[in-house]
Parts: C-alpha cells; sequence; structure tokens
C-alpha cells in the first residue's frame, strides 16, 4: 500500500463514518488542535497513543567526531515533544 497522504486520510474517514470530506476534515482539524494545545498535560488519542511533552535533564557530553573531537561540553536543559503507542495500537501494527 502507498503512503497515506492528508487527502486520502480525510477521503477514507469521510466514507467509513458516512460524511462528507468537509466534516471529517474538520473533525481531524480539531483534534490536531486539541493534542496541540493539551499535550503539555498528557493528550490521548483514543486506539492510537498519548501524546505528551517530556524535560530532559541538563548533562554533559563528550565530543566523538568534529572539530571539538574529545571535548567535554554542557547539553542544556529542554523541553521533547514524545508520543507512545498505545499496547493495543502496537499489537495490532507490529502482529
Amino acid at each position: 500500500m502507498a503512503k497515506m497522504t492528508k487527502t486520502a486520510t480525510i477521503a477514507a474517514v469521510a466514507e467509513a463514518a458516512d460524511i462528507s470530506k468537509a466534516q471529517a476534515k474538520a473533525a481531524m482539524d480539531e483534534i490536531a488542535t486539541l493534542a496541540y494545545a493539551n499535550a503539555k498535560d498528557g493528550f490521548v488519542i483514543p486506539g492510537i497513543g498519548k501524546v505528551a511533552v517530556r524535560q530532559t535533564k541538563a548533562r554533559k557530553m563528550i565530543m566523538r567526531f568534529g572539530p571539538k573531537e574529545g571535548q567535554e561540553i554542557d547539553v542544556p536543559a529542554r523541553k521533547k515533544l514524545k508520543f507512545t503507542f498505545l499496547k493495543a495500537a502496537k499489537d495490532e501494527i507490529l502482529g
């Protein structure tokens, strides 16, 4: 199967839910908006997974290649976006 484009995904959702493509696009856009707004608290996409923001710690790292090879540098703390698949989704995808 070829890569699913946004248009193909919207068409498939519209057909499965028996709604118009415009309604399917609006619903998917609203899910994305909700995920953006609520990721910091953990947002669950039912049946697929969870979107969350994680905080990394500041650390020291030794450069392994490049002009700074062998030097120790500081890596600052930062926020990362994390997506975790639900167990049911993993089982369905991986078999």
